[in-house]
């Protein structure tokens, strides 16, 4: 599958998952990551990572720039 990287960091889940869709619909795979017991504590993680491909991080950069 390849290794991820974080590509950027946001402090809401929602804008996290917003990132996510936008840079599917370009074709670039990403991943949402947090410290949040699988989703039941959303309070304990402040920070919510966006994760991608390395071949796709440039250009994932690129894409989340505008948003």
């Amino acid at each position: 599958m390849g290794a991820f990287t974080c590509v950027r960091q946001f402090k809401s889940r929602i804008d996290a998952d917003i990132a996510k869709s936008r840079l599917e619909a370009e074709g670039i795979a990403s991943i949402v990551s947090s410290d949040d017991a699988g989703g039941m504590y959303p309070p304990l993680s402040s920070v919510v990572g966006l994760q991608v491909r390395k071949k796709d991080a440039k250009k994932a950069k690129e894409i989340l720039v505008h948003l």
